[in-house]
């Protein structure tokens, strides 16, 4: 009967050594997913505003493309010209400009 008590005495010893290690893991993994400053959580956060931030930068990179072709083009007098006289509407003295809109802009009733 002493031999049953000493297993069981060992298997609870092992029990209960192995409860601590599962809940100290446990608790590491809780840690290191929700409450750590290197979270799994805010990691996912940085990565979903680096993509944000990444796609922004492709799209201001196409701006400044086009910016730079316009700037290029405006380079020449008569392009320069043309083209204050279709963005800002700006005339030659002694001129008159008539600005004719589309039909299909026209309120119809």
């Amino acid at each position: 009967m002493t031999e049953k008590r000493s297993l069981w005495d060992s298997f609870k010893s092992i029990k209960k050594s192995y409860l601590l290690y599962v809940g100290i893991l446990i608790g590491f993994i809780i840690w290191m997913l929700f409450l750590d400053t290197h979270s799994w959580r805010i990691h996912s956060e940085l990565n979903d505003e680096i993509n944000q931030l990444e796609l922004e930068k492709e799209a201001l990179t196409k701006v400044i493309a086009k910016d730079k072709n316009t700037i290029k083009q405006l380079q020449n007098e008569d392009s320069l010209e043309r083209f204050a006289r279709e963005q800002y509407g700006h005339k030659k003295k002694n001129e008159t400009i008539f600005i004719i809109k589309p039909s299909d802009t026209l309120i119809k009733n």
